[in-house]
């Protein structure tokens, strides 16, 4: 079955966040700077709690439906915790969550294999992206960034659909947005319970970027697995 799109992870396969969640303590910090200003009379330490406990309850919640609650909602039920009742459209939700994109963008890099190896599957692919994160807007601003937004053709991202994966629907909803049946697709990631397991269970063929040592790997049976995104081009014609 001859390839016709090629779908991509973000971070991890196109973009690398620096490890062991770097930038959550300065990320959390920027939020409660911004809601200080707001006029929210709390401690960092009393929002950073009031936050850990909004974030858990809501995955808690949301977990075994795979499903991925847009980031504007931890800040809302963070500030009621507080006592504070603010809708989860409002400046001082959306505010927080900004600020916290905003930082947590300055751990973030670019792959460095990654534009010129677009640009190869450029027109020979439909190109898109499926992500698993709860700000979507984030995704969208550092592809603006990187000078990527313009290589792709659909974005679908957990936080904007209330989906995640390794759910089929996310996949899914980028493949009906591109036209595309499931197995003329291939979708490259470096997670292999979300990635690799989750793109095959919709359907699609997988290429896994090996970024670090996963048991199951070879369980999962990704149809290819690469090293790095400029040995990719070789492994579709393989697929």
């Amino acid at each position: 079955m001859k390839i016709e799109a090629v779908l991509f992870d973000m971070f991890d396969t196109l973009m690398m966040i620096e490890r062991d969640h770097a930038f959550h303590n300065p990320s959390l910090k920027q939020a409660y700077e911004y809601i200080k200003k707001r006029g929210i009379k709390v401690t960092f330490e009393e929002f950073e709690k009031a936050y850990v406990k909004a974030r858990d309850a809501l995955y808690a919640e949301a977990d075994p439906e795979m499903e991925e609650p847009h980031f504007n909602l931890r800040i809302t039920k963070a500030l009621r915790h507080l006592g504070y009742n603010y809708p989860v459209s409002s400046d001082v939700v959306t505010g927080a969550t900004n600020a916290f994109c905003e930082a947590f963008m300055n751990y973030v890099r670019i792959d460095a294999d990654a534009v010129e190896s677009l640009r190869k599957l450029r027109g020979k692919y439909k190109l898109g992206i499926v992500s698993n994160f709860a700000i979507p807007e984030c995704i969208f601003k550092l592809l603006h960034k990187h000078g990527l937004a313009e290589l792709f053709d659909v974005v679908i991202v957990s936080g904007a659909v209330n989906k995640r994966k390794p759910s089929p629907q996310i996949f899914k909803k980028a493949l009906d947005a591109l036209g595309i049946e499931a197995d003329k697709a291939v979708f490259v990631g470096d997670t292999v319970d979300a990635d690799i397991a989750g793109a095959k269970s919709a359907g699609m063929k997988a290429v896994y970027i090996e970024r670090r040592v996963q048991e199951t790997a070879e369980e999962a049976c990704p149809d290819q697995t690469i090293k790095k995104l400029s040995d990719l081009s070789s492994a579709l014609e393989r697929c």
